[in-house]
């Protein structure tokens, strides 16, 4: 099951490097929060709302999708607490990657590093991630 299948809310295309966070988010003290790295990963997120465009759904419901495709047991879990934002979520199943969508993913997301660690250096070390 992946973990966090939306970046923490990165992916859903409504996180720029503009973005402040209330003084008790978690992503305060993640290194891919910072506004540095997410001006660097904003690309993957260009990606998404480009294609999402074309299948009139939302980045969010594209990064989902693609999980889907990746194998017949992938069941990604995005949290929320939002009714609005589950049924975006469960919207992703009916959106259909062709072969052709996937490629330009796959091969987009190849060229694109991403900058920042995931988790604080302290938590990766204490927790394994």
């Amino acid at each position: 099951m992946p973990f966090s299948p939306l970046g923490k809310g990165f992916l859903m295309g409504t996180i720029d490097e503009k973005t402040t966070f209330v003084s008790s988010d978690f992503r305060n003290i993640v290194p891919r929060f910072t506004s540095e790295a997410r001006k660097a990963n904003q690309t993957l997120v260009d990606l998404l709302r480009t294609i999402a465009a074309r299948k009139q759904a939302t980045p969010a419901q594209i990064a989902l999708a693609w999980l889907l495709t990746q194998k017949p047991w992938t069941v990604p879990i995005p949290g929320t607490t939002k009714l609005n934002r589950l049924e975006e979520n469960i919207g992703a199943a009916g959106v259909d990657l062709t072969s052709g969508d996937l490629r330009e993913i796959e091969d987009a997301a190849s060229k694109i590093t991403i900058e920042g660690a995931r988790y604080p250096e302290a938590l990766e070390r204490r927790t394994g991630l």
